[in-house]
């Protein structure tokens, strides 16, 4: 597939038209996605008029953006002005928003043509895109297997080959844990770069607007197009978009990373750790220097998380009532009907994690729960910034494993938690990460390697992410190589 920037060039250059790729997006689409179900709904008549659009202006003489006539897809939980979003539940039945997400707004202007909503685990509560309402997506290079979560049906969608560009939001690691097991990059944001405006809230402290690409530059592209202030998000940082794509070529020599110990212990397979040391052997050789270093309370991420995220996600999904938007169950009574329309309207691990939720809000487990996971949130962040007075970066796996088989661990909602041991404490910290793909593992499924770094540093972790992009060892066993 061509990338998004040689689309948009030839797009803009009037080499091609807006409506030949789109075409090519949606054959690619048709002939797939009945196996896949990356998307939930196709906006084909909608995707069609934004690309006529793009191929009058660039016949006017005008230019379309950034991203001309380049086939976006959108996760299901972005809003979209008369366009269904239904964060793949139930109950959002019938909901189309007035308006649409700042991001939306954002690509439109720069040009791009928004294909179609991806599927996702139900208001992006998930690691494996099998909590959706309406079935599971499956993973392009194995459809045997999961393709990460809650933003699957997005990395899906690039790693099919659908789009070269789609757009998930990354809660403990939904959009760099799909993108390692589906071997595209995938990057969190620091949290206020990109504005949450029209974004469904699930956990409002930790969520954040991300790119998924099948190159570090595409990302890159797409990342610039969606950051930079919104007045209309109070969480929105004051600042303009970073210059990310002028600094790829830097390369790191001179830069100081650090492997997180508490990322390459128990629990994270071989062939991954392997894939992490010959990464960072691809950098020290590239000139950056790399020793070990400690994020001592990244430990107890995965239990502060789980206090922090269920607890704001049964405030956030207290609105979904019956009567303001979406499904509703009709019965006798108010209460009634209010109990009716959660139960059928909300999958079981939404449940789950509202139930949760609120005990740890409930009156004497407040401070015991809430607060306690609050102060923990705090030491990550305080150690995160100790590791950034030693190094420039870090490193680590994305996920502790590749893409596992279906129904492997539904039964086990701690075994499925633990997809996220590695991404958590980013979104605790508000710090920005990438997720690169680097090789594969064993079994022939992809391996992400993360990159992270400090608060609004994405310049040099992409800097860092090219270097990796560049080494990446082609398909082939991971065992036994560069372990270190």
């Amino acid at each position: 597939m061509t990338s998004a920037a040689d689309t948009a060039r030839a797009v803009r250059a009037g080499e091609r038209r807006a409506t030949d790729v789109l075409d090519e997006a949606l054959a690619a689409i048709e002939a797939r996605d009945a196996e896949l179900h990356a998307f939930n709904l196709v906006t084909a008549d909608a995707a069609r008029a934004a690309a006529e659009a793009v191929d009058r202006a660039v016949a006017a003489g005008n230019d379309p953006g950034p991203l001309a006539g380049v086939p976006v897809a959108l996760k299901d939980n972005l809003c979209t002005r008369g366009i269904p979003t239904t964060c793949s539940s139930r109950i959002l039945d019938g909901w189309r928003p007035p308006y649409d997400a700042t991001v939306v707004a954002r690509l439109a202007a720069a040009g791009a043509v928004a294909v179609g909503k991806t599927n996702l685990d139900e208001f992006a509560m998930g690691s494996s895109t099998e909590n959706s309402a309406f079935g599971p997506t499956r993973n392009p290079l194995d459809p045997t297997k999961v393709p990460g979560g809650s933003s699957g049906g997005s990395a899906a969608a690039v790693a099919a080959g659908y789009v070269p560009l789609s757009l998930g939001s990354d809660t403990g690691g939904s959009i760099r844990q799909p993108a390692a097991l589906c071997g595209v990059v995938g990057v969190k944001p620091t949290y206020g770069r990109v504005s949450r405006l029209g974004l469904v809230a699930f956990a409002s402290s930790l969520d954040q607007i991300g790119p998924f690409a099948r190159t570090v530059e595409d990302a890159a592209l797409l990342l610039e197009v969606i950051s930079g202030h919104d007045p209309g998000d109070s969480t929105s940082i004051p600042e303009s978009a970073p210059a990310l794509r002028q600094h790829l070529a830097d390369g790191v020599a001179g830069l100081r990373v650090g492997l997180v110990r508490e990322f390459l212990g128990d629990g994270i397979a071989p062939d991954v750790r392997a894939r992490v040391h010959q990464a960072a052997e691809a950098l020290a050789a590239a000139g950056a220097s790399v020793t070990e270093v400690s994020v001592p309370a990244a430990a107890y991420g995965l239990s502060a998380y789980y206090v922090i995220a269920p607890a704001e996600a049964s405030s956030n999904l207290a609105r979904y009532d019956g009567v303001r938007f979406g499904l509703r169950v009709d019965a006798s009574t108010t209460p009634e009907m209010y109990e009716l329309t959660r139960t059928q309207g909300f999958g079981d691990e939404v449940k789950r994690r509202i139930m949760l939720g609120t005990y740890a809000l409930s009156a004497g487990y407040y401070d015991a729960y809430y607060g306690t996971a609050q102060r923990v949130r705090t030491l990550i962040l305080r150690d995160f910034e100790a590791a950034y007075r030693e190094v420039d970066l870090l490193l680590s796996p994305t996920s502790p494993t590749t893409a596992f088989a279906f129904g492997d661990k539904t039964a086990d909602p701690m075994a499925m938690y633990m997809n996220d041991v590695c991404t958590i404490p980013s979104n605790l910290s508000g710090h920005p990460a990438v997720s690169v793909p680097f090789g594969v593992g064993d079994d022939g499924m992809p391996v992400g390697v993360q990159v992270l770094a400090p608060a609004l540093d994405e310049v040099t972790m992409f800097r860092a992410a090219a270097v990796l992009e560049a080494a990446a060892p082609a398909a082939g066993p991971a065992s036994g190589g560069g372990a270190g």
